[in-house]
């Protein structure tokens, strides 16, 4: 058994989730109006868990709360080979319990101070965090939905394996361009038609001035 998952992001028309390579993705969240936030923030009050990679925590800091409305925040889960979050990350305050989950390689005394500031340490993998080991790792502990906010490498590790659920993607009236800007998916891609990862429209409809599409994976 695994969490229901399903992956939230906001993305520019072409598909885009930063200005730039290294850039926060915050800079273009910057776009959405208060019904959009409303809407993703919705999302997260409805899920026992709450993803997103260490290097999405290095560069944007994200809080992974509830605040635009009133809802439960849900456990912080953070994947991280070696346990590089800086201890001054917003994921470490004390509004929601804090996941990290890391791998035989992470150094010792930075798991302690991660432990000193409150938050959980799960070791799941010899080199790299072992996902098909996590997923019904957590579902024993009770996140029987997982809400994957991104970037595109942690997309893309659930996505190669078919452990998403569902895809809802906030979609912002822009265009971003550049080759080598980050988009949703990262990875290597499939690289082939019969293997691509195919998807129903559920729902379309608009919150504020957002294009919001929501996106069932076909089994």
């Amino acid at each position: 058994m695994r969490p229901y998952v399903i992956i939230v992001s906001e993305v520019s028309v072409d598909g885009k989730l930063t200005l730039y390579r290294g850039a926060s993705s915050k800079e273009l969240m910057t776009l959405m109006d208060q019904e959009a936030y409303r809407y993703l923030h919705e999302a997260r009050a409805k899920v026992d868990g709450i993803m997103v990679g260490c290097e999405t925590v290095r560069t944007d800091n994200p809080s992974l709360t509830v605040r635009y409305v009133e809802g439960k925040n849900p456990t912080r889960i953070i994947p991280c080979s070696t346990a590089n979050v800086p201890l001054d990350a917003n994921i470490f305050s004390k509004d929601a319990p804090t996941l990290i989950v890391t791998t035989k390689r992470a150094p010792g005394e930075k798991l302690q101070k991660i432990r000193a500031l409150g938050a959980e340490v799960m070791v799941v993998g010899e080199d790299l965090v072992d996902f098909d080991k996590l997923l019904p790792a957590l579902y024993e502990r009770g996140i029987k939905s997982l809400m994957v906010e991104g970037g595109a490498s942690i997309n893309w590790e659930f996505i190669k394996r078919g452990y998403v659920d569902e895809i809802r993607l906030i979609h912002l009236p822009v265009i971003v361009g550049g080759e080598n800007v980050p988009t949703l998916v990262g990875g290597e891609g499939f690289k082939s038609l019969k293997n691509l990862l195919h998807l129903r429209l559920r729902s379309n409809f608009k919150k504020g001035k957002h294009l919001i599409t929501e996106w069932e994976v076909v089994r």
